[in-house]
């Protein structure tokens, strides 16, 4: 069993961090969107109410993340486009699956 030191936490909260914000700056130019990347929040509603993006939208973000992240969506996990979080999560995990 090995131990989690925190500086290992550190680097997972700073990887973290950098991938909500890679997330974040590829949605904003792929849907050429006037805001600034850091105005997403990390948990805020993609869809609907949130960025109130639509399904072409959701075409374009799922081409970002197979051509940037290397992760592939289909109709049974579109529902990780929910929010940066969902989507940080969902990358990761594939990340994970792949070692």
């Amino acid at each position: 069993m090995s131990t989690i030191t925190q500086n290992d936490l550190l680097e997972q909260v700073n990887e973290r961090k950098q991938l909500c914000q890679q997330i974040k700056t590829e949605i904003v130019e792929r849907l050429s969107l006037n805001i600034e990347p850091a105005w997403i929040a990390d948990n805020q509603p993609l869809f609907g109410r949130g960025l109130e993006l639509d399904s072409i939208d959701t075409l374009e973000i799922s081409i970002a993340l197979q051509e940037v992240f290397d992760v592939m969506l289909t109709d049974d996990n579109m529902d990780v486009l929910g929010s940066v979080n969902k989507i940080a999560d969902f990358i990761t995990s594939q990340r994970n699956e792949n070692l």
